[in-house]
């Protein structure tokens, strides 16, 4: 098995998925420029995304090393590649609706299918966290990539125009080459080969892993961390264009620093977990993300209409707020590979369903939720309310190490 092939395969896979999932804001931002469409019903998109994730990881990650890694990454970018192609033809609100389902629907076999991967070509949980580190880095690169792809395309002129669908012929270009890279490589799988039990027993084990303190602590804590980055990263561009007042092309593309902070907060964070403990890494970046929502929100009141035209008048908040995604960053590939390395392979697959569920759900609650404060109030009380996720996460990883701590004390007493 050439493992340099797969890993290239599984970073492409995220990489094409990023700029898929995270447009959700942008298709957003164009809905209601373009379609009439209010906030409150725009939001809904990142449900189709986010519930289509977490229905269908619910009912076959565990089943999935029956089907196949590989072969469920090639249903998942041929079932994307197909939407994707379909979209300068049928745009419209529901076409996007269909859109991100059919997303939700690819990406929950693609990311519970690249995590239980990892597991497989990775020799010990030093590897497997920087690895983890790489791909959920690469997956931002992609996000960020997304941006300045949808603003190329996005019409300025202030007429509604549906040139932004244009975009999607690149992105179905991108699914097809991930297609045929995917195809053409090996992948050993015989490490998961599933025990003689059922689609109910495996199903029923998922749910008694959700029950061990240790996972159930970890997957609140992926909630509310997902509820933090697609509530900010979803409205941001939004929050750009209603209240900072840049276009709505500048509005997505300098988005992209967003993006280009939470890249570089994970591969950096990938190297800092290697020097301290992940918990004293985590708080801390969860104290500077809260600083800085009270630092820089306070500047973002009083611009006036049309007082932006152009990169070198926008508001400072516009190019520093952005940079939250560097304390962001290294919080989610650090926990899940925490609690991957303390499990088997053969139940990886599980725990990366869990994972996906949880994560999903929390996009969906963060957006919407966002979405509501953002249209019945004002886009900085939405943001000035993630202080509130943003704490209750510190409390929560507080327990995930507590546990986490107590299963290695355990583990020593059984090697001893």
């Amino acid at each position: 098995m050439s493992t340099w092939r797969v890993k290239l395969s599984l970073s492409l896979n995220y990489f094409v998925f990023a700029i898929l999932l995270n447009s959700v804001g942008i298709v957003i931002l164009q809905v209601i420029n373009n379609y009439g469409i209010p906030e409150s019903s725009a939001s809904v998109l990142e449900a189709f995304k986010d519930l289509s994730i977490a229905i269908v990881s619910f009912f076959i990650a565990s089943f999935l090393p029956r089907i196949g890694y590989k072969r469920s990454m090639l249903i998942g970018l041929a079932l994307v590649t197909v939407a994707c192609f379909s979209m300068p033809f049928l745009g419209s609100f529901l076409m996007t609706k269909v859109l991100f389902a059919t997303v939700g629907v690819a990406f929950a076999l693609i990311k519970v299918s690249v995590y239980s991967t990892v597991g497989l070509i990775t020799a010990d949980a030093k590897e497997h966290a920087g690895f983890m580190s790489t791909v959920e880095g690469i997956f931002m690169v992609g996000v960020l990539s997304g941006y300045w792809i949808f603003g190329f395309f996005i019409d300025d002129s202030g007429v509604a125009s549906e040139s932004w669908l244009n975009a999607y012929w690149i992105l179905g270009t991108l699914t097809t080459l991930a297609f045929l890279l995917l195809f053409s490589t090996a992948l050993d799988e015989h490490e998961i080969a599933p025990e003689k039990s059922g689609f109910v027993e495996d199903f029923m084990g998922m749910l008694r892993l959700a029950l061990k303190p240790l996972v159930f602590v970890f997957v609140v804590s992926a909630f509310l961390y997902v509820l933090l980055e697609q509530g900010i990263g979803t409205w941001l561009p939004t929050f750009n264009n209603k209240v900072l007042q840049l276009k709505s092309a500048m509005s997505v593309q300098i988005v992209s620093i967003f993006a280009g902070t939470t890249a570089l907060g994970r591969l950096l964070g990938g190297q800092v977990l290697k020097r301290f403990h992940w918990f004293k890494v985590l708080s801390g970046a969860i104290l500077g993300m809260m600083g800085l929502v009270l630092l820089i929100l306070p500047l973002t009141h009083n611009i006036e209409p049309g007082s932006v035209s152009g990169w070198m008048d926008a508001p400072i908040a516009a190019y520093i707020f952005p940079a939250i995604g560097l304390f962001l960053g290294p919080i989610y590939p650090a926990i899940n590979s925490v609690i991957l390395t303390s499990l088997p392979k053969r139940l990886h697959s599980a725990m990366t369903g869990l994972i996906v569920i949880f994560s999903a759900l929390g996009g969906t609650t963060g957006s919407v939720v966002t979405g509501f404060f953002f249209g019945r109030y004002d886009g900085q009380t939405a943001f000035y309310l993630t202080l509130i996720p943003m704490a209750m996460l510190l409390v929560v990883l507080y327990f995930f190490n507590h546990f986490s701590k107590s299963l290695e004390v355990q583990a020593g007493e059984v090697a001893g």
